[in-house]
């Protein structure tokens, strides 16, 4: 008889072949004129879940739809998993750094190259995939599923807890998995312990009234570009720390024993430098760059605006500048807070002729995962066979902005396992997700649910 992960390497063609349909769809939900197009990919998500057997429906939102699918057949007696999953992508911009189309996949030297392979369109996948494989050899799975996936994450997921607390009933669950996050390195699969949070505002500086001559009025009226360069130039000390008052108050600071674990990983500096073409210069010089990466908190300007940026010279003294700044948090930090205290910076730090606005624009807070019991235990057996290596405990410096949310509303632990790998480009050009991390993530995920039958 074919066993599920048999049925898997015989429809392996064919799994690329729909994963390809998938990428091709370009869900970008930050842009309003692709909303058709994420509709479209929710669709797409529902057709595979219930062509895998499950019952699955659409959702509206005020923002874009929630695909929700169900199999409930194990009984009252097995565990019921939620999985969790987003089918929007970022931008796929600056389109002229892609060495391929962005929504054209393509395999290159063990690759697929294309936005969503790895961010989260590939990694939801898998786990549809190792749901059907069971479905079509078995006939059943051996727990209850409900698959829960988004249009909205890559925007903060605006719409998602009412959703979720609106269903708290069909998605009732004893454990949440999550495939959206990478392994540590190549061979050497992982999970998660913790997760940083999120604080994303926009800075607004503004001068006169209007754009000035530079020489007829420079060296009177403020620069507001000036100006908020300095600010964002004074949001660092010489040695990386954040110069907010009280911003590190808050810090719950991991174990030793944690922090001893991240020590006696490979991490290879020079490995990471050829990956992302910059040394792990930034942070805090005080630590080394793992902790920095997992365990604290970041600020970092993403985006500036001011001024003439066309071709050529415009001797033009900007009336407006705008930088938008994002906080990665840790344990015992929260964006309300950082908003508060980031309030208070710039009212001390206002230069006189520029007024200095904040507008807050989303946030997630950060989450850390406990270690112990079955449901590791299934996952790290699972990794073992799938990968033949047993799995390091690793820290994810992005957020997820559902988890603690599941969690808290649920009632239900909740398991990060991530098949990427360092250096995907997640959220930049060229993102990429390794074919064998593709293939053995199926098969992981097939073993997954029989182990965590035996919960």
């Amino acid at each position: 008889m074919s066993t599920p992960i048999d049925f898997a390497r015989r429809e392996r063609g064919r799994f690329y072949d729909e994963l390809w349909r998938f990428l091709r769809i370009p869900s970008v939900s930050a842009k309003s004129e692709h909303d058709g197009d994420t509709e479209r990919a929710a669709e797409w998500v529902r057709s595979q879940l219930e062509a895998a057997g499950l019952e699955a429906e659409t959702i509206p939102t005020p923002g874009h739809p929630v695909v929700l699918g169900e199999w409930s057949g194990a009984g009252p007696d097995a565990p019921t998993i939620l999985i969790y999953g987003h089918y929007d992508v970022q931008p796929p911009e600056p389109l002229e750094l892609w060495d391929s189309p962005p929504f054209e996949p393509e395999i290159r030297d063990g690759r697929i190259y294309a936005r969503g392979s790895a961010d989260d369109k590939g990694q939801l996948f898998l786990h549809i995939k190792a749901l059907e494989a069971h479905l079509a050899t078995r006939g059943r799975l051996p727990v209850n599923v409900v698959v829960l996936a988004e249009g909205e994450e890559e925007v903060g997921s605006p719409n998602l807890v009412p959703f979720v607390k609106k269903h708290r009933d069909r998605l009732a669950a004893d454990a949440v998995v999550i495939s959206d996050s990478a392994m540590f390195a190549p061979g050497l699969p992982s999970l998660l312990f913790s997760l940083r949070g999120l604080a994303y505002f926009e800075i607004h500086a503004t001068g006169p009234s209007t754009d000035l001559h530079s020489g007829a009025y420079g060296g009177a009226i403020r620069n507001p570009a000036n100006a908020l360069a300095k600010v964002i130039g004074d949001l660092h000390d010489e040695n990386g720390r954040i110069a907010i008052r009280g911003f590190y108050d808050d810090i719950v600071d991991p174990s030793p024993e944690t922090i001893a674990g991240f020590r006696q990983l490979p991490f290879d500096a020079e490995a990471y430098t050829g990956a992302v073409g910059a040394p792990p210069a930034g942070g805090e010089s005080a630590y080394p760059p793992l902790e920095r990466l997992w365990t604290r908190p970041t600020c970092d300007v993403c985006g500036l605006l001011s001024g003439y940026t066309g071709e050529g010279a415009k001797t033009v003294l900007p009336s407006k500048a705008m930088a938008k700044v994002s906080f990665r948090l840790v344990p015992g930090q929260s964006s309300e807070r950082v908003k508060e205290l980031l309030e208070a910076h710039l009212a001390r730090v206002e230069p006189p002729g520029v007024d200095l606005e904040l507008v807050e624009l989303h946030g997630g807070r950060p989450w850390l995962a406990r270690l112990e019991g079955p449901l590791y235990e299934a996952a790290s057996r699972a990794l073992e066979q799938s990968f033949g290596a047993a799995p390091v405990l690793a820290g994810e410096g992005g957020t997820i902005p559902i988890v603690v949310e599941l969690e808290e509303i649920l009632g239900a632990s909740s398991l990060l396992l991530g098949f990427a790998l360092p250096g995907a480009n997640m959220h930049a050009p060229n993102e990429w997700f390794a074919t064998d991390c593709f293939e053995r993530g199926i098969d992981t995920l097939i073993r997954l649910y029989d182990e965590l039958a035996a919960l």
